[in-house]
């Protein structure tokens, strides 16, 4: 009786020291591996907006409005960063990326990074790691790569979260399918061609 009282001890010890977004997992549920395959991650639909709150490795925070758009071959960022300014991140298929902002001190990055952005199926292959609870929502979790870490409402099937290997944590606050951005938002500015805004020349 004592010894089954310590070993008792000894798991709720264990157990409370787990992180809280590991306290479920599908390793202590044996009877899923026979009676349901391993699940797979939902592809991303081929249009959607969403909001994001973003915790970054540098220990500022920021909100993104995330628009992505696979037919128009395009991902957008709106990037609000804590008490700063409004960076936006326009990505497109071919490799291209445009990070800017706008106003008077208005500045342009163009970076070719040689690869365009996450397919729908951008997941497959991702190696599952089990049932797991975040942001209070029961989510089945996968990594890919050890890359990223990738967390999905099992009721609902929707992104509820998502880390990248260098910390950065994405948690997602909206979620609307089909939603498009108008195209006139998305043009980069004529400073991000021209290099000058207001007549006053800044590097590309």
């Amino acid at each position: 009786m004592q010894l089954a009282l310590q070993l008792t001890s000894v798991l709720i010890c264990i157990l409370l020291r787990l992180p809280n977004h590991l306290a479920i997992s599908h390793n202590i549920e044996p009877w899923l591996d026979t009676l349901e395959p391993t699940p797979t991650p939902t592809p991303w639909p081929e249009q959607f907006h969403a909001l994001l709150y973003m915790n970054l490795t540098s220990t500022h925070l920021q909100l993104s409005d995330l628009w992505y758009d696979w037919p128009k071959g395009r991902n957008v960022n709106i990037f609000q960063k804590q008490l700063g300014v409004v960076l936006y991140d326009i990505e497109w298929n071919n490799g291209t990326s445009f990070y800017y902002t706008l106003g008077a001190n208005a500045t342009c990055e163009v970076i070719d990074f040689g690869v365009g952005i996450p397919r729908p199926d951008f997941l497959d292959g991702a190696h599952y790691l089990g049932r797991v609870v975040t942001d209070g929502f029961l989510c089945d979790l996968w990594e890919k790569v050890e890359f990223i870490w990738y967390y999905e409402d099992v009721a609902t099937k929707r992104p509820v979260r998502w880390d990248f290997y260098d910390g950065i944590s994405t948690h997602v606050m909206t979620y609307e399918i089909g939603a498009v951005l108008p195209d006139s938002v998305v043009q980069a500015p004529e400073y991000c061609f021209t290099g000058t805004v207001n007549g006053n020349a800044f590097s590309t």
